[in-house]
């Protein structure tokens, strides 16, 4: 009981205790959107830098927490209000069926994540029997879920290794393992590996890995004008990314940070992703009568999550999918 006790405090204090970006007390007022360190979200940094968020009415701060498992219980905490991350994640940490709508697409991975393997591994199918690496319960799970079922093998014909992405891939290239599912630059890594090769990447499955903005639904019924304001200046980031990509590349190398801060990393990691604008999100998420993509993504993500065991509650895309903010 008192293990118990020591473990819950400690969880608490850690989200307690969540940093802000800028390092100072946090906006009381702010909308406080938590993201990882990943060049798909750079346009929030954008949007921050040339005031796009300010001239639509809504203050929004930054904050960098790398762990899913940290984000969703902040987030369900209040301590923030909106997250950046893919479309599968969110399901694991969901309590009730409708509890977080996906709100806006941000960017979808367009080589950036994939799985490298050993010269003799020419197939997805020939993965069956070797040693593969990646994250459980993490997106890349879900990625090579989707691409065993398409092969017509299931996960338990693998030796699976629960590695993350950078330590997948370190693990490939010093032929650890047969094969990783990992992302740049760990994919160039291993590709580049003497007895290594790309058996696939996200560029041959369009948006399957897609990051959104996500909130929970009660907050989201709360905040709809601010939502409206940050989607719009989200919209207008990529557009100004669009027409000036070297002075935007400096602003998002700057703001996201981390192992991305060099310009030229950055802007490296950066062609493995594609941006949604306005244009993109009317497309992938269509509408109620006429669902877009982005439907069959959630739908997928349900249904390896469920075989994996991992949902608390059945859900369905609809219940998730908030059509309003990409409508215009």
């Amino acid at each position: 009981m008192q293990a118990r006790l020591l473990k819950f405090w400690a969880l608490l204090l850690g989200v307690l205790l969540l940093p802000a970006l800028d390092g100072g007390a946090a906006r009381a007022d702010a909308i406080k959107i938590g993201h990882s360190t990943w060049v798909g979200y750079g346009p929030l940094y954008i949007a921050r830098e040339k005031g796009f968020f300010k001239a639509h009415g809504v203050d929004v701060e930054l904050v960098k927490v790398e762990k899913p498992t940290d984000r969703f219980p902040a987030m369900m905490a209040g301590k923030i209000d909106l997250i950046a991350s893919t479309v599968d994640t969110a399901l694991i940490y969901m309590k009730t069926a409708d509890q977080f709508q996906y709100v806006v697409a941000i960017d979808d991975s367009n080589g950036g994540d994939g799985i490298v393997a050993t010269k003799d591994i020419k197939t997805v199918a020939d993965l069956k029997g070797k040693k593969v690496a990646f994250s459980q319960g993490s997106v890349s799970q879900f990625y090579l879920d989707v691409l065993l079922d398409k092969a017509g093998i299931k996960e338990s014909d693998l030796t699976a290794v629960d590695m993350g992405p950078g330590d997948a891939g370190t693990a490939f290239v010093a032929g650890k393992v047969d094969a990783a599912v990992t992302w740049e630059p760990h994919l160039t890594k291993g590709k580049q590996s003497p007895n290594g090769h790309l058996l696939v990447d996200s560029s041959q499955t369009p948006g399957l890995i897609t990051d959104v903005l996500i909130a929970e639904k009660d907050w989201v019924a709360k905040h709809k004008t601010e939502l409206k304001a940050i989607v719009a200046a989200w919209n207008e980031a990529v557009a100004y990314y669009n027409a000036h990509p070297d002075e935007s590349i400096a602003i998002m190398a700057k703001g996201v940070g981390g192992f991305l801060e060099d310009p030229k990393e950055f802007k490296e990691t950066l062609t493995g992703i594609k941006f949604y604008g306005g244009a993109e999100n009317k497309t992938f998420f269509g509408t109620k009568d006429k669902p877009g993509p982005l439907t069959t993504v959630v739908q997928q993500a349900i249904d390896i999550w469920t075989k994996h065991g991992k949902l608390q509650v059945k859900t369905t895309p609809v219940m998730l999918i908030d059509y309003e903010f990409v409508s215009g």
